[in-house]
């Protein structure tokens, strides 16, 4: 997996290699996939061997790793950033973006906001907060969990009109056992296909091959 740190947005544009012919006909959409709160590209490690496994190359998977203790507005403009140099590396018209927690929260700021829904087939969201979560209040130093927590004028952006804008296709994965998304339903977005999971803790999404199975086959639909 192409892991790239999206504040260093010069140093991707060396590695990816951009300006150069793509080095193979892809074969699926290229998935981008975004951490969540004190996460990093690391916590994919799971997905992207059970992508390799069934048909994905390393040159269909990236991971955008951001510094998630700034606002998510900031970290929303840095993964557009990430999504084009993706776009200009393997000329895919569009990615597939699987996301989980805070993550949600970056992603639905790009499609909502930033226009990212013409750059987007796909959008998964494993456990995301998609409407906050109180459990924010644990970290309200950072501009990051104020934004994530419910009724913040982050959350009343992105949740209002259409939470499933344009012509990308929308998923969630939400769990009663998830602990850190309260409600667990804030996951759910209006217009998405939401799959209950009988009981899931946050963290062992990220590990979970039947849940990540499902989203591999989410995005071949």
């Amino acid at each position: 997996m192409r892991r790239f740190i999206g504040a260093l947005l010069a140093l991707p544009l060396l590695v990816l290699g951009l300006g150069a012919a793509p080095a193979h006909a892809a074969t699926h959409n290229p998935v981008v996939f975004v951490h969540g709160y004190t996460g990093s590209a690391s916590n994919w490690a799971t997905a992207e061997s059970l992508f390799l496994a069934n048909g994905y190359s390393s040159n269909e998977l990236y991971a955008y790793e951001y510094n998630w203790s700034q606002s998510n507005k900031t970290s929303a403009q840095g993964l557009a950033s990430y999504i084009n140099q993706v776009k200009q590396k393997t000329g895919a018209s569009k990615v597939d973006i699987v996301n989980h927690s805070m993550g949600g929260l970056v992603s639905d700021w790009y499609l909502h906001e930033l226009g990212g829904t013409a750059n987007v087939g796909h959008l998964a969201s494993i456990a995301g907060a998609n409407h906050g979560t109180t459990y924010a209040s644990a970290c309200l130093i950072y501009t990051s969990c104020q934004e994530m927590y419910p009724g913040s004028s982050f959350i009343t952006t992105v949740t209002s009109g259409d939470e499933t804008p344009g012509a990308t296709k929308y998923a969630t994965w939400y769990s009663p056992c998830d602990g850190v998304i309260i409600p667990y339903t804030s996951t759910t977005l209006n217009g998405a296909a939401n799959n209950y999971v009988v009981c899931q803790t946050h963290i062992g999404y990220l590990t979970d091959t039947s849940v990540l199975n499902a989203v591999r086959t989410f995005l071949a639909s």
